[in-house]
Parts: structure tokens; C-alpha cells; sequence
């Protein structure tokens, strides 16, 4: 990683695997940092590979597509290319294994 400068800015990233396992960690980057970026800076694409395919497929989409993007700042999807800000919270979202409304309808037959 190339050296920062007395510029750099602090992000911090926040990825819940599964029920179980969480990953949050604090990132110093360059001021004009994408969220692409950021997330490759953070080891994030080398460690989670279904996040990097993910990543290598929506690369160059400019509007996030509400279903299917993982990723987002402070709970709003954001595309790769977003410059980040100083204390953003960069979160990547998991699938749903099953769609909330459906599991509420199911738990008030019960």
C-alpha cells in the first residue's frame, strides 16, 4: 500500500457474513478513495471471494440496482465508484436467505 499522507481520512468497513461472523475494521485512505478501493485497500477482496466476484461484475454500474447490490454508506446503496468521506461507513450487505415479509406471514400462522 502506497504511503498516506498527512490528508488521509479515516472509513471504517462493517461485512456480516452470516448470523455468526462479522468483520469490522478501520481503514486509513487517500481523500479521493472509491468505495471499490477501499474495500481491495482493506484485504476485503483477496479474503471474501464471492464479494470480489460480485464487485468484478458490477465494476462499471453507475446506479446500484436495488435488489441485487451488496454494498452501501451509512444503510444507502452507493456505487463502486463512490469518493468516499471522512468517517463513512462502508457496509456490504448479504443476501436474504428468506424474504422478511414472508417469514413474518409464516410466524403469524403460527
Amino acid at each position: 500500500m502506497a504511503e498516506l499522507n498527512n490528508d488521509a481520512i479515516t472509513v471504517y468497513l462493517a461485512y456480516a457474513e452470516d448470523a455468526t461472523r462479522q468483520h469490522y475494521k478501520s481503514l486509513q485512505v487517500r481523500p479521493d478513495t472509491t468505495l471499490y478501493e477501499a474495500l481491495s485497500q482493506a484485504g476485503w477482496l483477496t479474503q471474501f471471494a464471492a464479494l470480489a466476484a460480485w464487485c468484478e461484475e458490477m465494476a462499471e454500474v453507475a446506479t446500484p440496482m436495488a435488489k441485487r447490490w451488496h454494498v452501501g454508506v451509512y444503510a444507502k446503496k452507493q456505487p463502486l465508484s463512490y469518493r468516499l468521506q471522512a468517517f463513512d461507513r462502508i457496509e456490504v450487505y448479504r443476501s436474504l436467505s428468506a424474504d422478511p415479509m414472508s417469514q413474518r406471514k409464516n410466524k403469524s400462522r403460527s
